[in-house]
């Protein structure tokens, strides 16, 4: 399917349009465009909730990491955080990387929780 998206940029004004394209097995009948819709909508609630706090929190796209397997070492140690943090309870994942800084016992007792 091709999805065209228009917006408008709040700084400029003008308007800008992106096309991107889906695939999926589902037939037109099993698949409506409600359904289809909140897929896309997914896609970006995991893009918000990972990559973002990737992005913004762990300063990612400033890694001097490039070579060999490091990227995705670093990328893998970042999830695990992440996810970890989110068992242990914290929604902001900034405050809970300050929160287990402070006392050296904290992230230990973190892992040993999850």
């Amino acid at each position: 399917m091709k999805i065209t998206r228009r917006r408008v940029d709040a700084k400029t004004r003008k308007f800008q349009s992106a096309t991107i394209y889906a695939i999926t097995s589902l037939s037109p009948a099993e698949a409506t465009p409600r359904q289809i819709a909140a897929w896309l909508r997914g896609h970006w609630h995991i893009e918000n909730r990972v990559h973002c706090v990737r992005d913004v929190t762990f300063d990612e796209d400033r890694s001097r990491v490039r070579t060999g397997a490091g990227a995705q070492v670093m990328a893998t140690l970042r999830n695990t955080t992440i996810g970890l943090l989110r068992i242990g309870g914290h929604h902001n994942i900034a405050h809970g990387l300050r929160y287990h800084s402070y006392l050296h016992q904290r992230p230990l007792e973190l892992l040993r929780s999850c």
